[in-house]
């Protein structure tokens, strides 16, 4: 299992790789532009990326060869283009994968599945534990510990918590937390808060004193592993 960061600007297939990949026990992140794919390659990294080509801000060509420019990550291109040439074109620039639209979710499975075994040289899959500070969470298994104690999570704590953890220290909107976590595209900001209140209590923190999950107001919520505490001597 991975973590996998899906760029692709359609809100119906977006959801649907989201879906099938969670389902499957990856982490995932997803993002609609090409300048936020960048962000996130150089930020935040992941084990493999899908590229859309028809991107609002950015050619996905030119999206590899950037990606290409920071990092080795593999990427499987996502296009309606079948047109032999641009694929040859786009293989030789440093995708490793394409799929030509419309494809199903076990097709795309079995392309990560070969292209990460074939990368890895035979190796054991990508770790699936996020570890954040005393944080570790086990994605395939759905479990979370803290500090080495197991936290009992409702599935919605767990897919929340996850999900932040796959982007430590970047403040997500609550606009994509609604859309990824709760599969919704408008409302659910109480959801959202008594959902992070929750997870707050088994964290043993408060949102006055957050160690954690921070909110940005306005902005959305941050996770990251708290700052270490300095003793001071008398």
């Amino acid at each position: 299992m991975a973590t996998v960061l899906v760029v692709e600007d359609d809100p119906f297939v977006r959801s649907a790789l989201i879906r099938h990949l969670s389902e499957s026990g990856h982490a995932v992140r997803s993002v609609g532009t090409a300048l936020e794919a960048l962000r996130e390659v150089a930020q935040v990294g992941c084990d493999l990326v899908i590229l859309d080509l028809g991107l609002p801000d950015l050619d996905g060509g030119e999206a590899l060869k950037m990606i290409r420019g920071l990092t080795d990550v593999p990427v499987i291109i996502s296009t309606a283009r079948d047109d032999e040439a641009e694929i040859v074109r786009l293989l030789n620039d440093g995708a490793d994968d394409y799929l030509v639209k419309p494809f199903s979710g076990e097709h795309l499975t079995a392309r990560m599945t070969a292209v990460l075994r074939r990368l890895g040289g035979g190796s054991a899959p990508a770790s699936t534990v996020l570890r954040v500070g005393g944080l570790a969470i086990d994605v395939q298994r759905r479990e979370a510990a803290l500090d080495g104690r197991p936290l009992d999570l409702t599935r919605r704590e767990f897919d929340l918590l996850a999900f932040l953890a796959a982007r430590p220290g970047v403040v997500v909107p609550r606009k994509e937390i609604l859309a990824e976590v709760w599969r919704q595209t408008y409302g659910g900001d109480q959801t959202i808060d008594v959902h992070l209140s929750w997870l707050r209590r088994k964290l043993g923190e408060t949102a006055a004193e957050p160690r954690y999950l921070h909110t940005v107001r306005g902005v959305g919520v941050r996770l990251e592993a708290p700052a270490p505490v300095v003793e001071r001597r008398p």
